[in-house]
């Protein structure tokens, strides 16, 4: 079944606490619907039950720099594309809003995923990409 990354998906406050806890991580409860207000944008993959099974956001002053962050791909999920296809459309809506460098922290073993993403590695786990059209 091919997944459909949505830009700025519309979701209940309790969907991304619910799939943070299906990884294993805190919930942040009360992180949501406040999030949605301030970042720049998320997008979301939902499976054929409507259920989420994939998230990630972009927030930042909304100048020319942003920052990527909780990417999530529930567990039954992984492993299919769906985390790489999710992180790719998320830099295509930076692009799109005008930012030049995305940067993303990450745990040391993340980092073959994000170069598949089109990132680049830098010193202290972070990586940045400078969008090619802006350069």
């Amino acid at each position: 079944m091919p997944f459909n990354v949505e830009i700025n998906l519309q979701l209940t406050p309790e969907e991304v606490p619910e799939l943070r806890a299906n990884v294993g991580w805190s919930r942040r409860d009360k992180d949501y619907p406040t999030l949605f207000e301030r970042c720049n944008f998320w997008a979301g993959v939902k499976d054929h039950n409507d259920k989420l099974i994939a998230f990630g956001y972009v927030c930042g002053m909304g100048l020319e720099h942003g920052y990527m962050e909780d990417i999530i791909v529930h567990p039954d999920y992984q492993g299919r594309g769906i985390g790489v296809q999710l992180v790719k459309e998320l830099l295509k809506e930076a692009e799109r809003f005008g930012l030049e460098i995305i940067t993303v922290s990450f745990d040391g073993d993340r980092s073959n995923f994000y170069e598949r993403c089109g990132f680049s590695v830098g010193a202290g786990g972070v990586c940045q990409l400078r969008n090619a059209t802006h350069t």
